[in-house]
């Protein structure tokens, strides 16, 4: 005599089972969908990214080029920048770089309202870049320190001295010149009496010398100066606009932002736009000593 069990539950073929075979597989949960979208966007803004590294990458080479066959340009012409603006504009990049992360971190924790600032803060400092930067072109207009033709300066930069044009000897004067004559038809000698200084070296020496010996560049002016800053107007002008083009986007996750569009399961945006702002303080970061604290 066996035993069967009181509640049996469901057998094998029975209609419970044909029910649960029939049901369809369920979906993948809203998590795992937005992970795939996250990583899958992320490998597409890694690889937009690598074609801009490879824009600046032209760039750099064309400035290693002629950097190693004419250093003096680049030795002489750097000192028409101006190393303070160029320092604050990096220390600016610097902190809205750090800011752009902490606005990534802000849309993850879902902290809408620091997202804000921080998007806010960013912008503005992006803002701050352009104006400095406006001013240093502004500057080198006014100069005559342009790129072509248009390299017109107006003089030589802080910390360069151009030794003067050697004067007409006397005695050459005199030869080609004919001796003058007084009144009574006496050839005169057209050459200048000796000066009389005071005792000891002249002043005026000194003071050229010591100029020269404190001077970071003796000598004249060498050929063709344009190429640098050709090569200047064209790296840190394609950087401004890849400035204004990151501006455009954070003005636009601010805008999304205070809508509270953003938040722990929702801050693809924000994270790609930190990728890319980052990527633009970093080849800034490659330009300020490129160009100007060469020595």
């Amino acid at each position: 005599m066996t035993l069967e069990p009181r509640n049996p539950g469901p057998q094998l073929g029975s209609p419970l089972d044909a029910a649960m075979d029939d049901r369809p597989t369920p979906p993948p949960s809203h998590g795992d969908a937005y992970d795939d979208e996250f990583e899958s966007g992320k490998l597409g803004m890694w690889l937009f990214l690598s074609t801009e590294i490879l824009l600046f990458s032209g760039l750099f080479c064309a400035y290693a080029v002629y950097r190693s066959g004419h250093p003096e340009i680049f030795q002489y012409a750097h000192r028409y920048l101006s190393v303070p603006l160029g320092g604050v504009n990096t220390l600016v990049l610097i902190f809205s770089s750090y800011t752009m992360a902490s606005a990534v971190r802000a849309a993850q924790l879902g902290h809408t309202r620091w997202l804000v600032r921080l998007l806010a803060i960013t912008l503005v400092c992006g803002f701050a870049f352009l104006g400095i930067k406006g001013v240093e072109y502004k500057a080198k207009w006014e100069e005559g320190v342009l790129t072509g033709g248009s390299y017109r300066p107006h003089g030589p930069p802080e910390g360069a001295v151009i030794p003067a044009a050697p004067k007409k000897d006397a005695q050459a004067a005199a030869v080609q010149s004919p001796p003058a004559t007084t009144a009574a038809g006496a050839e005169r000698s057209t050459l200048k009496p000796a000066a009389i200084g005071a005792p000891g070296i002249s002043p005026q020496w000194l003071a050229g010398t010591s100029a020269a010996r404190t001077a970071e560049w003796v000598g004249p002016e060498p050929y063709n100066v344009q190429v640098f800053f050709g090569i200047y107007f064209a790296m840190t002008g394609l950087h401004a606009v890849h400035v204004i083009a990151g501006l455009a986007v954070l003005a636009w996750l601010l805008r999304r932002a205070r809508r509270g569009d953003f938040g722990p399961r929702n801050f693809r945006a924000v994270d790609y736009a930190g990728l890319y702002w980052h990527l633009v303080d970093l080849v800034w970061i490659f330009l300020f000593p490129l160009l100007y604290l060469i020595a």
